[in-house]
Formats: C-alpha cells, sequence, structure tokens
C-alpha cells in the first residue's frame, strides 16, 4: 500500500533519489576509470600522446648521451682492476675473470660483453700501461723513421723502469697464445706502418731497392731494440732515434 506524501508517492520519489544520485555518479562524483585518467593525462597543451612522446624525448636522450661515459667508466674500473691486482703480486696463472670481476665490483658478463676473454683484456691492460704512439708526422720519409724509433725507445725504457709493466711482460713469454694476441694487435701494425713507410722511401728514391725488405726494417729497429732491452745498463738518451735513422740511412740511402 502506498502512501502520498506531498503528493507525491513514496516509491516514485524513492526512484527520483536513486536516478539524481545515479546521475551525479556518471560525472564529477565517480572514480574515474582508464579513459578518464588518460583524458585527466592530457594537459592543456597537446593530447596525452604528443605530451608523453614529448617527456620521453627528453628522458632518453640525456640517457644516451650518459651511455657512453658510464661504459667507459665501467672499463677503465676494469682495467684499473687487473692493474690492482698486478700491483698486489698476483700472477697471471691465478688471474680469473671471476677475480677481475670482484675487484672490479662488476658482473662476469659485464666483462665478457667487452672483452672475448680474459686474452683480450689482458692486451688492453698491458697497452694501457705502454706510451701512446702519436700519429706521424709526415713531413718525410725520415721525419716518420726517427718518430717511430723514438716511440720504440720511450716504450724500451717505461718497460725498464715500471717493475709492473716489465714483470707482466715477463710473465707473457710464458702464455704463447697471449703473446700472440698482443704481437698482432700492438706489435704487427707498428711493423705495418713502417714497413708503409719505407716502401714510399723505395718509391720515391730515397732508399736503395736491392735490400731484403725485412732485413731493412731491422736495420732500423735493432739497434733501439738492444739498446733499451738487451743493455740493462745503458739508456739511450734523446736523440739517438735521430743518430740511429741518419747512420742506417747513409747506408742504404739509394745512389744519385
Amino acid at each position: 500500500m502506498t502512501t502520498v506524501r506531498g503528493g507525491v508517492d513514496v516509491p516514485v520519489r524513492e526512484q527520483h533519489e536513486r536516478d539524481r544520485r545515479e546521475g551525479a555518479g556518471s560525472g564529477a562524483g565517480r572514480a574515474p576509470g582508464p579513459a578518464a585518467e588518460v583524458a585527466r593525462g592530457r594537459g592543456a597543451s597537446g593530447t596525452g600522446a604528443s605530451a608523453t612522446g614529448a617527456s620521453g624525448a627528453k628522458s632518453s636522450s640525456p640517457a644516451q648521451r650518459r651511455g657512453r661515459p658510464r661504459s667507459e667508466a665501467v672499463e677503465r674500473s676494469i682495467v684499473e682492476a687487473v692493474v690492482r691486482l698486478f700491483e698486489e703480486g698476483l700472477p697471471l696463472s691465478e688471474l680469473s675473470i671471476e677475480r677481475i670481476a670482484r675487484t672490479a665490483g662488476v658482473g662476469k658478463a659485464t666483462i665478457y660483453r667487452r672483452w672475448k676473454g680474459k686474452e683480450a683484456l689482458l692486451v688492453d691492460v698491458v697497452r694501457s700501461m705502454e706510451p701512446v704512439d702519436p700519429p706521424l708526422p709526415g713531413t718525410s720519409v725520415r721525419d716518420d723513421l726517427v718518430a717511430m724509433i723514438e716511440m720504440l725507445r720511450q716504450r724500451g725504457l717505461a718497460k725498464r723502469s715500471s717493475a709492473l709493466l716489465h714483470n707482466v711482460f715477463a710473465q707473457m713469454h710464458g702464455y704463447p697464445k697471449l703473446w700472440d694476441m698482443y704481437h698482432r694487435t700492438s706489435v704487427l701494425p707498428r711493423r705495418q706502418l713502417m714497413d708503409e713507410v719505407l716502401r714510399r722511401g723505395i718509391q720515391n728514391g730515397e732508399i736503395r731497392a736491392d735490400i731484403d725488405f725485412d732485413l731493412l726494417g731491422d736495420l732500423f729497429v735493432g739497434p733501439m731494440l738492444v739498446r733499451t732491452v738487451l743493455w740493462s745498463d745503458g739508456t739511450p738518451g734523446e736523440g739517438s732515434a735521430e743518430q740511429i735513422v741518419d747512420a742506417v740511412l747513409a747506408g742504404v740511402r739509394a745512389p744519385r
């Protein structure tokens, strides 16, 4: 049985009240769904997609720029870890990727992503301890030869003055695979560069063409190797590279 209050049936009024509440719930009073969240993310400056794209571009660009320095920092920490282990007296036979990773504070996978194995890493470590070869002057065959022999002198003196470098090289000879890799990646490119300079000298008539080519290179390199490696009590001073090159050129110069 229905009662009437103010001319309106109670069930009808309750229905109106429910309709009013549901109508309000469909607007601001209802908790926003996914579509409302996306709409809320769209600011006055543009759509949500464009705002996200702009934000993503700003955040990814610095990350890309920082990526390389972070990589270089990691590689430097790994190389320094190997040097530190050598300084502590750890022999090559006990050096392992696990030990290097633990010392550097990185995972083994981090090392293997950058080097194929222990030998490749050690070659880079040794090269990092050697003097850096500057570019050749390119002004003449003589000047290029002097620059190369001078760098040979500096490397020899570095091995002699650095007990660490001397010790590492002494141990490397006992590991044929390691020594062969160092020779291929460090020694051979320097010899090939000298061969190019010598060929240029032969082609332009500065050097005789009737001399065995391998012997020709040894004539320039041999004296400095003897004085820096074999003579422990003799130190070739500045200007010795010029003396060696000039003396050898006087004997191999093409007749005019």
